[in-house]
Order: structure tokens, then C-alpha cells, then sequence
């Protein structure tokens, strides 16, 4: 198959001649990959079980992964569900158009091949302006998971999309680089209690602001049994993975006890590290240079060993490190820009063919929980303590 490729000149205000084409592909049944505000989406007609398939098809995904259907307004969300809860009408009225997607019990007009089986579907309204006019163009819910093979880094350029899925789908809608970089917040309504399957740009304090109760699956902060079936997407299988091994590196509680403890060991290497580099440690961040410090000596012994071997640092921490291959992964004290870079980094790393790859960890509050959860499922929850 030869895969189009589209690009939209002004992707704020995309024109429909650029969408048509695109359009018409899936209200025939075709895939079209296209942007969204967080990642490249691979859309096909959420009511079209053969779409469906397809979509499962090209990415390689397993079919018990539940996809999520994209809508424009929200007259196009009563024919998907059986009821909009209360906390979901809430929600919607907050945060759509925008990066969260919501858990509905769904109606039979959506087929079990979009659901994964499940009987509740997951429904999301984007707020990129290419995805809201093309789903709006082809008057289709749009299934649209990340668009690239599974379990990879998500895509958060065309020539992402491209690299994966070229020659296994009909076009590749091209609207430059996305804005927030991991995927949507998911969040369960079907019950009394909203519950978070996926962290996002959509956090939980901001649901806490609006609900005196929110819970988190379990399935966020560790794996996922084994013959549990996945609410969401992201929930039970190894997402986000480069080709090399990745491994995270975090702290322990007695260590960052001690690098408040003016001359301790910890405490003296740090300050031995930054004079050797002529850096004051007044209001520095102590924890994250040292992490730093032991990440890059993880990563030396790989190199002693003859394995291309890389490091994801951030703007603060990276005079800290001797290691070749350095991965800026933006500012520790923006989440944000960690987040618009974490996909992108994990795909360079691949292009160079690193086979380990070792990363400083976030704080898990606010968006450090989405950007910890991807790391986490990026390495298997391959953790070092130090």
C-alpha cells in the first residue's frame, strides 16, 4: 500500500480542500493517521468493526486493548453511550474540547471490536484544530490510538508516524509537531467514584478541585496482573519502549534524608561536583545532582563495557554529565516541556541505536505522574535505587 502524506499549511486554521481527502478515506472504512494536542492519532470509523481490525493490524496492538473513539461535539457523544453520568456531564463541561478522555457504558451501536470486548467505551474530544475539523468532515467517531507500531515511543511528529506505519495505511495528515507530547488523561465515570486509569496533562489535583472523592487504578503505579483485562489503553501492556533497555534511576528516602545532611557522603560529593565545575549550590536541587551523578556512573560502566549507552537529563542537571550521549529532556522545573520532549528523545535514541538508556526520574505530583508513568512502562518498571 502507498501511504499519502498531506501537509497542512497552517495548522491552526487547516483548510477543508487539505482534510477532504482524508475525510472521504474514513467514511470508507480507511486509515488516516493525523494530529491531535497530545499525540499523533491513528484514526479509522469507530463504527466499523473491518476499521477497527485494521487499526489493530497496522499497529500491531493487541485486540484486547480498548481504542478510543474521538468526537467534535457533544451531540456526537449520545450515540455512543447508554448514559452520560454526572461526573462525565461535569467534566466534559471543564475539559472538552481538551486532552481527557472519559469511560461510558456504551450503546450497541458501538461495536466490541472498538471496545476491546469491554461494554463501556472510551470517548475523547480533541482540541487540535486538524483533528476537531476532520472528524467534523467525516461525520464518523474517529478510533484513533497513538499512531505508531505497539509498544513504541508515541509519535509526536508526522515523520514518527511515518517511520512506523508507512506502506500500512492510506494517508498521513501532517500538521507539524504536537503541542503537549503524552497522551490524554483517562478517567472511569461509570461509576460512583471518577477513577483515573491514565495520568495526563489532565491531573489529578485538578480533579480533586472538583470532586471530594478521585481514585487511581492500581494498574498506574505498578504492572498489571496477569488475565486482567485492560479498561483502557496504556493500562496492561509494555508501552513507549525504545529499542534499547531503559532504566530508571530514583532516589531513596535515606538518601535524600542525607543530602540535607551538610557533610555527609552524599552531601560532600555534591558539593565536590559542582566546585569542580565552578557551580554554587545556593538553591540548587541537591536530589536531582546527585541522581545525576549516579545515573552518569551507571551509564559509565556500560560504556566500559562496549555498549552504546545514553543518559535523559534534564537542562539543570546536564553539566553534570561525563556520558557521550546526552538526552536534553527540557526543564525539571517545567513538567511540561519534559513532557513535550519525552517521546522524542526515546525515538533519537533509537536512530542512534542505544542500547541502554538510563534516566533520572520526576517527581510523581502534577504532570510528573503522566511523565513517571510513561517512563515507567517505557522501562518495565526497570528501576535502579541509589
Amino acid at each position: 500500500m502507498e501511504t499519502k502524506r498531506v501537509i497542512i499549511r497552517d495548522a491552526a486554521h487547516p483548510k477543508e480542500e487539505e482534510l477532504r481527502e482524508a475525510a472521504q478515506i474514513l467514511q470508507q472504512g480507511g486509515l488516516v493517521a493525523f494530529p491531535t494536542e497530545t499525540v499523533y492519532g491513528l484514526g479509522g470509523n469507530a463504527l466499523d468493526e473491518t476499521a477497527a481490525k485494521r487499526i489493530y493490524a497496522a499497529k500491531g496492538r493487541p485486540s484486547d486493548n480498548p481504542l478510543i473513539a474521538h468526537i467534535s461535539s457533544m451531540e456526537e457523544l449520545l450515540p455512543l453511550v447508554s448514559r452520560i453520568p454526572e461526573a462525565g456531564r461535569r467534566l466534559a463541561e471543564r475539559f472538552w474540547p481538551g486532552p481527557l478522555t472519559m469511560i461510558f457504558p456504551k450503546s450497541e451501536q458501538v461495536p466490541f471490536s472498538t471496545t476491546g470486548g469491554l461494554d463501556t467505551v472510551a470517548v475523547r474530544m480533541p482540541s487540535d484544530p486538524v483533528a476537531m475539523k476532520l472528524i467534523r468532515m467525516a461525520g464518523v467517531p474517529v478510533a484513533a490510538p497513538s499512531a505508531n507500531t505497539s509498544g513504541r515511543p508515541s509519535p509526536t511528529t508526522a515523520d514518527h508516524v511515518w517511520e512506523d506505519l508507512n506502506g500500512k495505511i492510506e494517508m498521513i495528515v501532517d500538521g507539524g509537531a504536537v503541542g503537549i507530547g503524552v497522551e490524554s488523561t483517562i478517567v472511569d465515570v461509570t461509576g460512583p467514584v471518577p477513577v483515573i486509569l491514565r495520568p495526563g496533562f489532565i491531573t489529578l489535583e485538578m480533579l480533586q478541585e472538583m470532586f471530594d472523592q478521585v481514585k487511581i487504578d492500581p494498574a498506574i503505579l505498578g504492572p498489571m496482573a496477569d488475565g486482567v483485562r485492560p479498561k483502557a489503553p496504556g493500562m496492561k501492556y509494555k508501552h513507549y519502549a525504545p529499542l534499547g533497555q531503559l532504566t530508571l534511576v530514583e532516589l531513596k528516602e535515606e538518601t535524600k534524608k542525607a543530602l540535607h545532611t551538610p557533610g555527609s557522603s552524599q552531601w560532600q560529593e555534591v558539593e565536590e561536583a559542582a566546585q569542580k565545575r565552578g557551580i554554587s549550590l545556593e538553591h540548587a536541587d541537591l536530589e536531582s545532582i546527585y541522581m545525576a551523578l549516579q545515573t552518569d556512573k551507571l551509564a559509565a560502566e556500560k560504556e566500559k563495557q562496549g555498549a552504546k549507552t545514553g543518559v535523559i537529563c534534564t537542562e539543570e542537571t546536564e553539566k553534570f554529565y561525563e556520558t557521550k550521549l546526552k538526552g536534553r529532556i527540557g526543564q525539571r522545573a517545567q513538567a511540561d516541556t519534559v513532557a513535550h520532549n519525552l517521546y522524542r528523545v526515546l525515538r533519537d535514541f533509537d536512530d542512534l541505536q542505544v542500547e541502554y538508556i538510563y534516566s533520572e526520574s520526576f517527581a510523581g505530583d502534577h504532570l510528573g505522574q503522566a511523565i513517571m508513568n510513561r517512563l515507567n512502562k517505557a522501562a518495565g518498571y526497570h528501576i535502579i535505587y541509589v
